[in-house]
């Protein structure tokens, strides 16, 4: 009987957290760029039956040798859907169509990674994401440039002071990786390398599976409401079954206390 409550709760436990995650999805609906979470589930095996259960059941001895104990969490995933492109006409926004990720530099000097969003010129002269991190490679926008573009291959080109004609600043290169939804998630639509994502696979943009970059374009959540709703109704259901699995043991547990002679 203690069993049915142990697993009531690793139920509850896991239906909380997938509450939550759709909560944090839903909360993110409008944020450009976001990337939806998923919780994986598998159930817990983890010690020997009863089996003289399975004989007085007329059950073989291997189909009952482990009895189950609820439900884990496998893992908290990052689904890497591309969300709408959604033009801004603004040349500070950029994004990428395809699977790729444009790897930044962050102030300690380690690798970071973007899917894009609007960029500026920050105070060293250097293009930058708008939350601050330097894009890779350092591409100088001196002071007085003009009408920068940024083409799908990744040039970024501009007119300069003096010149009638553009010039190009630097090159742009995007990563992408075997196991995206690994990355840890350092805010701001900032993503670091792990080893379960493996290491970063370097293209230009315009190659096979990389993509391209489109200026003047953000990135829309990649969240569905829709699907986010439903999946909510589905939580709160078998939150509900648990606890009623809860309630059911308990009044059990009851009879059995107020047993007499």
């Amino acid at each position: 009987m203690n069993d049915a409550l142990q697993i009531a709760a690793t139920g509850m436990q896991a239906q909380q957290l997938q509450v939550d995650t759709v909560a944090h999805n839903l909360a993110n609906v409008n944020t450009l760029g976001f990337k939806k979470s998923r919780v994986n589930f598998h159930d817990m095996v983890s010690r020997m039956a009863d089996q003289s259960i399975a004989r007085q059941a007329g059950l073989p001895l291997d189909a009952a040798t482990q009895m189950g104990l609820g439900v884990g969490v496998a893992a908290l995933s990052r689904q890497f859907d591309a969300g709408e492109l959604r033009k801004t006409e603004s040349p500070y926004d950029l994004a990428i169509q395809g699977e790729g990720l444009i790897e930044l530099q962050l102030p300690d000097g380690t690798r970071a990674f973007s899917r894009g969003g609007t960029i500026k010129r920050n105070a060293e002269g250097l293009l930058a994401m708008s939350s601050g991190q330097v894009l890779a490679g350092a591409i100088h926008v001196p002071e007085g440039a003009r009408d920068l573009s940024i083409e799908p291959d990744g040039r970024v080109l501009a007119r300069l002071p003096g010149q009638s004609r553009p010039s190009e600043l630097g090159q742009i290169a995007l990563v992408r990786f075997q196991s995206p939804g690994e990355l840890a998630v350092l805010g701001e639509g900032v993503y670091r390398a792990t080893e379960r994502s493996g290491d970063p696979i370097a293209a230009q943009p315009g190659d096979e599976l990389m993509g391209a970059l489109r200026q003047g374009h953000v990135e829309a959540s990649n969240v569905r409401m829709v699907d986010e709703m439903v999946g909510l109704m589905v939580a709160q259901r078998a939150y509900e079954a648990s606890v009623n699995v809860a309630k059911a043991a308990d009044e059990m547990l009851g009879m059995a206390n107020n047993l007499r002679k």
